[in-house]
């Protein structure tokens, strides 16, 4: 009787609203977690320990130390691919974002059928970058692509764009701007929008022009906005792969062969798949050096968005 009163009598814990929050937000991000660490930082912590050591992925691995790293420094084709994937990224984050401001400056006027414009601009961005890549190969054909057909019709000799060394990255370029112009669109149309009417109504009551507007008021309003493009499309640049795969594979004579590209053919074509793993980290540490570089000097001038 004593120890039923004993248990009746007993407080009966009700959980916290705090602890009840917490762990009604650990079992929504509880699975997404998991994900990220299963998929991305397992794999990176993993790939750390094959690039320093010797591996086809089939026998034992034989530890190396930091011997692949040393390698890499001498490798004439990963300094060519390096100098391929320098040259891409300076021709293309610059071109992006400069043809990123005028075609937004456009797409912010009042004319009919604005919305149809902007999703003309916007639909290659979202289409599969390899899907992109395969139209383009039949555009540049040298034979019977759409390109050459232009070409001849205005007078111009035709070009053989993605088999001749000397343009195929070029060409490149121009079809990773055709897909990728129309994000740096919108996010500088949703920039522009969200500039100050007042701002642009007190520079035109002093005087100012549109040139003197656009550079004195527009331009600095962009600038936290022209930052964040600058390292979204460095990072897609450094890392591009698939409109490479789709339309040159390297070629020719490994004219387009970038470092993502010589990754790829060094972990699946060849089997060192520990001398690959030492290339992507050092991939890593260059593309975050970038960006950090970006950052830095955006702060310097006054222009924070991280």
């Amino acid at each position: 009787m004593a120890a039923l009163t004993f248990a009746v009598a007993r407080p009966v814990r009700v959980p916290r609203p705090k602890a009840r929050r917490h762990v009604t937000g650990w079992a929504f991000v509880g699975p997404a977690t998991l994900i990220v660490v299963g998929l991305s930082l397992f794999p990176a912590v993993w790939a750390f320990f094959i690039s320093r050591a010797k591996w086809n992925g089939i026998t034992a691995g034989v530890p190396v130390g930091w011997r692949n790293y040393q390698q890499l420094a001498h490798d004439p084709d990963m300094l060519a691919a390096a100098r391929h994937t320098l040259l891409l990224t300076a021709l293309f984050v610059p071109l992006s974002i400069v043809l990123g401001i005028v075609v937004a400056i456009a797409l912010n006027q009042r004319i009919r059928l604005i919305g149809f414009y902007r999703t003309c601009i916007f639909v290659p961005y979202v289409a599969s970058a390899a899907a992109t890549g395969i139209l383009a190969s039949f555009v540049f054909n040298p034979q019977f692509g759409a390109a050459n057909d232009v070409l001849r019709h205005l007078g111009i000799p035709q070009q053989q764009f993605l088999e001749s060394p000397s343009q195929a990255l070029y060409v490149i370029v121009l079809i990773a701007l055709w897909g990728e112009v129309g994000f740096t669109t919108v996010i500088y149309l949703a920039a522009l929008q969200d500039i100050p009417k007042e701002l642009v109504e007190a520079a035109t009551m002093d005087g100012a022009g549109r040139w003197r507007v656009f550079r004195h008021v527009t331009l600095p309003e962009l600038r936290p906005v022209t930052v964040f493009a600058a390292v979204w499309q460095t990072i897609t640049a450094v890392q591009l792969f698939d409109l490479i795969y789709t339309t040159t594979r390297g070629g020719p004579l490994n004219s387009t062969q970038t470092v993502v590209y010589y990754i790829y053919e060094l972990a699946f074509q060849t089997q060192r798949l520990g001398y690959g793993a030492a290339a992507a980290y050092l991939l890593f540490v260059v593309t975050l050096l970038l960006t950090l570089g970006i950052i830095w000097y955006s702060r310097r001038r006054g222009s924070e968005v991280f």
